[in-house]
């Protein structure tokens, strides 16, 4: 299954208008980026607070985290990949907005490279691009996947669900999408095929009229 496609099938049904609707009006890249200029003064301070934070993720989970998202999302030939939308910045910037976070992804990040040694002996930042996705689809597919694996899964749905909601609030995801927001349009009228089944047709007056 083309991944990309299934996932926008689920970002289709459960992003909400809003958010793709303030996607679209701000010209910014990630959401962490976004229009600030009708925002409350304290929002405006909170997130000013939030961006000054020191990173969380240390270099090696931000590489992690960075393979891992253009696992989930590649550039395909209609756009670019996660991290061509800056997805991995999201990221860290979400873990300090929503420190609940924090000790799910670190944790999940340490197993990932855990079990990532007792397989190639190696973490999985140095693992050949095979080796990382046959690891990634151990823990993709919970219905699939291993008992033993059970913490490997939650990570995975965490960092996925991370990935598309960073990838489809940003502008990149927002055009990959076709979305259009609430633009005019015309109704061409009932089609002459469905007209023609009912021994039906459109007046000379109707189609002037309608022109």
């Amino acid at each position: 299954m083309d991944r990309r496609k299934s996932i926008k099938a689920m970002i289709l049904g459960t992003v909400s208008t809003a958010v793709l609707v303030e996607a679209c009006k701000s010209s910014a890249t990630t959401v962490t980026e976004v229009n600030m200029d009708d925002r409350m003064q304290e929002e405006k301070d909170y997130l000013v607070k939030v961006k000054a934070q020191p990173n969380f993720f240390t270099a090696h989970e931000m590489a992690t985290i960075t393979i891992l998202s253009d696992i989930i999302i590649p550039k395909d030939a209609v756009s670019g990949s996660a991290t061509d939308a800056k997805v991995p910045e999201f990221i860290e910037f979400i873990v300090k907005d929503m420190p609940d976070h924090q000790v799910p992804m670190r944790g999940g990040l340490k197993w990932l490279d855990l079990h990532s040694y007792k397989k190639h002996s190696k973490a999985f930042v140095e693992c050949t691009s095979k080796e990382q996705i046959g690891i990634v689809d151990e823990i993709a597919y919970p219905k699939k996947a291993a008992p033993e694996l059970a913490q490997g899964v939650s990570f995975f749905n965490k960092i996925r669900d991370l990935v598309t909601t960073g990838f489809y609030t940003a502008e990149i995801g927002v055009k990959d999408l076709g979305y259009m927001g609430n633009v005019p349009n015309m109704w061409a009228g009932v089609p002459d095929d469905v007209l023609k089944q009912y021994g039906l047709a459109y007046t000379e007056k109707e189609l002037k009229e309608c022109i």
